[in-house]
């Protein structure tokens, strides 16, 4: 009786931990705090290392939500080539693995990584693989197609590869569609124009 009454009170003691352990979780709908600027916002890398996305202020920015086996997908060489051309005034390419249509991004995040260094010799950073539509949405795109948020450029993201161009301070001064080419005339000059735009040197005296 003795050993069966130990066992109990371990068995009590256990359910009393994992339940307040439980109790401490955020709740699964519970949603996230929305975020006043892309600078608020920290998530992973491909790698699974953190990154606040503040690291990229005073740069021009172009975020796409990208997959690998769109018909799209060889998107990816001009991508590569805008973020080789321009990296070095201030631009750079984000592209945010998604797996929300036609399951066209179904791998990890390590053979995400694999197939865009081995087949496109991709060096512009790439994120953790995320939601970019639906109620689990990530608050990086939540906070890009959201009215209140992102007024001028709000609305779902309809397929992969859409693209938000950035200014150096964070606000969305462009969106295009998946069918925009990297190489496409007026989108090249968007974000020429974008690199080239200086603050207004401040008067003497000022």
């Amino acid at each position: 009786m003795g050993r069966i009454s130990s066992l109990l009170q371990v068995g009590i003691l256990f359910l009393l931990l994992t339940g307040s352990a439980s109790a401490g979780e955020p709740e699964k709908d519970e949603k996230p705090l929305e975020a006043k600027s892309i600078y608020d916002i920290e998530m992973n890398d491909i790698d699974g290392e953190p990154v606040k996305l503040k690291k990229y202020e005073d740069r021009v920015l172009l975020l796409v939500n990208v997959a690998s086996k769109c018909g799209y997908t060889p998107q990816y060489k001009g991508l590569e080539a805008l973020h080789e051309k321009y990296k070095n005034q201030g631009f750079s390419v984000l592209g945010f693995p998604a797996n929300n249509f036609g399951s066209q991004e179904p791998g990890s995040n390590e053979e995400i990584k694999l197939f865009c260094t081995t087949t496109y010799d991709i060096s512009f950073p790439m994120f953790a693989k995320i939601s970019v539509k639906g109620e689990d949405t990530h608050p990086l795109y939540h906070y890009l197609i959201s009215e209140k948020t992102n007024p001028e450029f709000a609305g779902e993201i309809k397929w992969n590869f859409n693209k938000f161009l950035l200014d150096r301070k964070g606000k969305v001064i462009g969106r295009y569609d998946s069918a925009v080419a990297p190489d496409d005339d007026a989108f090249v000059k968007a974000i020429e124009n974008a690199i080239n735009e200086k603050e207004a040197e401040p008067k003497s005296g000022d």
